[in-house]
C-alpha cells in the first residue's frame, strides 16, 4: 500500500507538465470556439489520441497509480485548459470505469477498447442512468431488461436523458432494472454494441455550460443484446438478486447497485475537474488584479480584491487536497467511513462555483463579456454541483454514513 504524500514523484511531474502543455497549447485556443459551436470537438480528440492521452492505455496506468493521484493529476489540468472540451476527451471514461467495475475480465478486454478506437479512427462512449424521472432517484429507473432464455438475449426498453455522448457513441453502457420490486438493488448495467438495432438518439440538449460537450437523450426500443453483453454474467446477477430478495424478506440493509459502484469511483475525479476549473479561474483573476489599475495602482493593492485571492487560492488547496485524500482512500481499499469521496466532490464543486464568480467580480464589466474566458469558465463550473450527484445529494451521502444508515 502506498502511503500518502502530497509530493509527487518524478514520473507524475512530467505526466503533469505533459498534459498542462497540451491544455496550453491546444485545448485552450480551441476553447472559444467548441464553445460557441456546441459540438463535439472531434479535431482535438483526434489530436489527443495521437499523442497518446485519448487512449485506454494513459487512462489505465493514471487508473491503477498505486498513490491514487494519476486520475486527479489528468482530471486537474485537462479542465485548466477548457471543462467543455476536457469532458469531450474524458466522457468515455465514465462509461469505461461502468465497465472496470462491474464487468468480467473478458468483456473489460473486448469493449474498453471499442470506446477508444485509435488515433485515425476515434470513438466515444456513452453511460447511461439517468432518466426523465429519475436522477438522483436511481431506484425510481423505468428502463427494463427482460431476459430471452430461449435465446439468451437481453430485451431492453426505455429512455435515458443527460447522456454524455448518448447516440454518437460507439459504445453504450445502459443500467437497467431487471427486477423492479428490489428497487435499486434490482439493477444491471449492460453493453450496447454498435450498430445495435432499436437505440437511437433524442434530444440533444443546448446547454448553459460545457457546450463542447454533447448530452443527449438515449432512446432504448426493444434493443436486443447478447447475454455475455450483461456486465458481470448472468450466474453473477441470479446470486445478487437472490441475497437481495433474502434480505428484503429480512428486512436487511441495502446493497451497492452497479449505477451507485460507478458513482462512487467516479466522484473524487468529478472534483478534481472542479479543481481545474476554480484553478483556471483563479489564475485569470490574479493576473488580471496584478496588472489592471486604478486610481494609480494595481487592483490586487486593495484589500477587497487581495482577500478575495487569498481566499479563493485557500479553498482551491483544500479542496485538491480533499480530492487527493479520496482518491489514494480509494485505490488502496480504505472505506469511505465519512464519505470522503462524497466529501470531495461536494467541496470541489462548490468551490468552482464560488471561485469563477468572484473571478468575474474581480475582472468587473470584462469578466461579464466573452473577450474573456472567466465568464464560460463560470457557466461551465455550474455542472459540478449537478452530475453525477448533486451537492445536495452529496451531503445527503455524508450525513447517512456520518449516522450509520445505508445508503439508498
Amino acid at each position: 500500500m502506498a502511503e500518502f504524500t502530497m509530493e509527487l514523484n518524478d514520473e507524475q511531474k512530467e505526466v503533469r507538465d505533459w498534459l498542462h502543455g497540451f491544455a496550453a497549447d491546444v485545448i485552450r485556443p480551441a476553447a472559444a470556439e467548441w464553445d460557441e459551436r456546441e459540438e463535439t470537438p472531434w479535431p482535438v480528440i483526434q489530436e489527443a489520441a495521437k499523442v497518446g492521452i485519448y487512449s485506454l492505455d494513459f487512462y489505465a496506468q493514471q487508473y491503477f497509480d498505486s498513490t491514487g493521484l494519476g486520475i486527479p493529476l489528468a482530471m486537474e489540468e485537462l479542465f485548466w485548459g477548457d471543462a467543455g472540451i476536457a469532458l469531450s476527451i474524458v466522457g468515455t471514461g465514465l462509461a469505461a470505469v461502468g465497465v472496470l467495475a462491474n464487468g468480467t475480465e473478458e468483456q473489460i478486454g473486448t469493449w474498453i477498447p471499442q470506446m477508444y478506437g485509435d488515433a485515425n479512427d476515434v470513438k466515444v462512449a456513452a453511460f447511461c442512468s439517468s432518466e426523465p424521472d429519475a436522477g438522483s432517484d436511481v431506484a425510481s429507473l423505468r428502463t427494463r431488461a427482460v431476459y430471452d432464455e430461449a435465446k439468451d438475449e437481453w430485451v431492453i426498453n426505455g429512455t435515458k436523458t443527460w447522456a454524455t455522448n448518448g447516440g454518437i457513441a460507439n459504445v453504450h453502457v445502459v443500467v437497467a432494472s431487471v427486477d423492479p420490486e428490489l428497487g435499486s438493488k434490482g439493477h444491471a448495467s449492460f453493453i450496447v454494441p454498435p450498430g445495435t438495432p432499436g437505440l437511437a438518439q433524442g434530444q440533444k440538449f443546448k446547454k448553459h455550460g460545457i457546450r463542447a460537450s454533447h448530452t443527449a437523450e438515449v432512446i432504448l426500443d426493444n434493443v436486443r443484446v447478447p447475454g455475455s453483453c450483461l456486465l458481470g454474467g448472468k450466474e453473477k446477477l441470479d446470486e445478487r438478486l437472490a441475497r437481495a430478495r433474502e434480505k428484503a424478506k429480512a428486512g436487511g440493509e441495502r446493497v451497492k447497485n452497479a449505477a451507485m459502484a460507478t458513482f462512487e469511483a467516479s466522484r473524487p475525479a468529478v472534483g478534481a475537474m472542479a479543481v481545474g476549473t476554480a484553478r483556471a479561474a483563479y489564475e485569470v483573476a490574479l493576473d488580471y488584479a496584478r496588472t489592471r489599475e486604478q486610481f494609480g495602482r494595481p487592483i490586487i493593492d486593495n484589500q477587497g480584491v487581495a482577500f478575495q485571492l487569498a481566499d479563493m487560492r485557500t479553498q482551491i488547496d483544500a479542496a485538491r487536497l480533499l480530492v487527493w485524500r479520496a482518491s489514494w482512500m480509494a485505490v488502496n481499499g480504505k472505506p469511505f467511513t465519512a464519505a470522503e469521496g462524497s466529501m470531495s466532490k461536494l467541496f470541489a464543486s462548490e468551490t468552482a462555483k464560488k471561485v469563477t464568480a468572484q473571478a468575474i467580480q474581480i475582472l468587473g464589466g470584462n469578466g461579464y463579456t466573452r473577450e474573456y474566458p472567466v465568464e464560460r469558465m463560470h457557466r461551465d463550473s455550474a455542472i459540478y454541483t449537478i452530475f453525477e450527484g448533486t451537492s445536495e445529494i452529496q451531503r445527503l451521502v455524508i450525513a447517512r454514513t456520518l449516522a450509520g444508515m445505508p445508503i439508498r
